[in-house]
């Protein structure tokens, strides 16, 4: 019977029910998923170029998700009747792999979360993605529906972390994922500035888990309309970060440099100085726009020691190393960014 107990979706006679959150106050909710769907690469191809036997599968995939995400209720039969407040979806085709990644955000201010919202979403869109191209091939599997990320409520927040391998350490020339820009974030209007992505790991550079961080980067540097030239993972080294932060500060196409990690108070935490070696001028409005984002979720929010500043016309951010805290981050400081960059680049009337 103690057993019985501890799974909160069973009662004391040991029968299935649902759970009553009616005493819980109302907060907000978020969860982030994903699924990966593998198919050859001639597949992945046409998923790519928008030409599948049944049109452009990808967006048709997100309006799946979505609207499942809204259906929860009636596919799992203990999840609770959420009233969402934002579903947002987004996908990404690496024809060389032949893998299509779908990404769901789902938002809510209820009593319970919204973990199931953000599966099904990905699920179904999944299952989209198979009915669109299986008139080219019925050998495509979804390899996985995961989810990434939970924030808000009781039980605190949560990010995954996978098996050691499982994350590149740079890719070079990533594009823009199609679609909407990631959830979370509006496109702001970087309009294709170059922008090198850095994770600074000793753990994950030796290969313990995948770049998650580096990952939330890359999509909050999406959705903010940059182009991304790189993603970099490399270990707490302070002359390796200065190393790299030069070599894409002398690069002409780089207009920033986005970061995330080693910027706490741990004795391996070099990020802020390697930083301060390497730019001309500070922009501490930044860094502090972060933090003051940071107080409303952690108690910890003022032991950040995260940088910006510039290097000629190159502007350097120093992101926190946490997937979560890169997404509040980043929507403290989407809209600066933009106007930061039309001025470095020389234009005057961006006052």
């Amino acid at each position: 019977m103690s057993e019985r107990r501890s799974l909160t979706h069973l009662d004391e006679s040991g029968s299935a029910h649902m759970v009553d959150v009616g005493a819980k106050e109302p907060s907000l909710r978020v969860a982030r998923a994903r699924a990966r769907v593998r198919m050859s690469r001639a597949t992945a191809r046409a998923v790519a170029a928008g030409d599948g036997p049944k049109g452009e599968v990808l967006g048709v995939a997100r309006l799946a998700g979505m609207q499942a995400a809204k259906q929860t209720a009636q596919l799992i039969p203990l999840a609770h009747n959420v009233a969402l407040t934002h579903v947002q979806m987004s996908a990404s085709v690496d024809d060389q792999q032949g893998l299509v990644e779908i990404f769901s955000e789902v938002r809510t201010l209820e009593r319970t979360g919204v973990e199931m919202e953000a599966m099904v979403a990905c699920s179904v869109a999944a299952l989209t993605v198979y009915d669109m191209v299986k008139g080219l091939e019925k050998g495509v599997s979804i390899e996985q529906v995961v989810l990434l990320e939970k924030r808000g409520g009781r039980s605190g927040d949560y990010a995954l972390e996978q098996a050691p391998g499982s994350g590149p350490t740079q890719e070079q020339g990533e594009a823009p994922a199609q679609g909407e820009a990631p959830a979370g974030v509006r496109d702001h209007g970087l309009a294709g500035a170059g922008a090198a992505l850095i994770t600074i790991s000793t753990s994950k550079a030796a290969g313990a888990g995948e770049d998650l961080s580096g990952e939330r980067l890359a999509e909050l540097a999406r959705g903010l309309g940059a182009h991304l030239l790189a993603r970099e993972l490399i270990p707490d080294d302070r002359a390796l970060i200065e190393e790299r932060l030069r070599h894409w500060v002398a690069s002409e196409d780089c207009s920033l440099i986005l970061t995330t990690g080693g910027t706490g108070m741990s004795p391996s935490d070099v990020t802020p100085e390697a930083t301060r070696a390497v730019i001309e001028r500070e922009a501490p409005g930044l860094a502090e726009a972060m933090r003051a984002a940071s107080r409303k979720h952690t108690r910890h929010w003022m032991l950040s020691r995260g940088v910006a500043g510039t290097a000629g016309s190159t502007l350097i951010v120093n992101l926190p190393g946490s997937p979560a805290s890169i997404a509040q981050s980043g929507e403290a400081i989407a809209e600066a960014l933009p106007h930061a960059l039309r001025l470095l680049a020389g234009e005057r009337d961006a006052h």
